[in-house]
């Protein structure tokens, strides 16, 4: 779920990309319900579409209508204090930034790419389950529940409205997950 949605945050997605969302199914939970309407929207919105919802949202002219990046929501700013925090346990954990990305780390799609890459193993630091729990609390649990739900309801979502709502429930999971360990 964490790849999914840093793909999904991380640009808009191709014509590849939504022929398999369409395809996606769901049940009566908060995930297969906000699964079930993303495959719906998925089905039916072409790439340019998706572009421009993706453009309009995310980068606009001058900014997009969300700033997704932690120092916003954490302060009403860019490039702050939880930006510096996390590239401390980014370079602490021997994680370094691709030379192709040119958002700031604290971007919601790159830190989901991230806590993937922590379960998946993909970097040379512990995978352990602490030691998700220590990045997911570092680094996600204070606005990811909130920026998500902005997603949902934001005015130009259409195609992510339930990108936001998959977020939301999926957050609200693993907070939970993580609150019992």
């Amino acid at each position: 779920m964490y790849q999914l949605l840093g793909v999904l945050l991380g640009g808009p997605p191709s014509s590849e990309l939504l022929r398999g969302l369409a395809t996606l199914k769901g049940d009566d939970t908060p995930i297969g319900s906000a699964s079930r309407n993303l495959a719906a929207l998925a089905q039916r919105t072409s790439p340019n579409d998706a572009e421009r919802e993706f453009n309009n949202l995310f980068v606009g002219i001058g900014r997009g209508e969300l700033l997704p990046y932690t120092s916003y929501y954490l302060t009403g700013f860019l490039n702050e204090k939880p930006l510096a925090n996390l590239r401390s346990d980014l370079m602490a954990r021997g994680i370094k930034a691709r030379d192709n990305v040119k958002e700031p780390e604290d971007h919601m799609g790159t830190l989901c790419e991230i806590m993937a890459g922590i379960i998946a193993g993909e970097f040379l630091c512990d995978s352990d389950q602490p030691s998700q729990k220590a990045f997911f609390d570092a680094h996600l649990a204070k606005w990811a529940e909130l920026f998500f739900t902005d997603l949902e309801q934001a005015q130009s979502a259409v195609f992510y409205a339930p990108v936001g709502s998959l977020g939301r429930a999926f957050m609200a999971v693993e907070a939970d997950a993580f609150a019992i360990q």
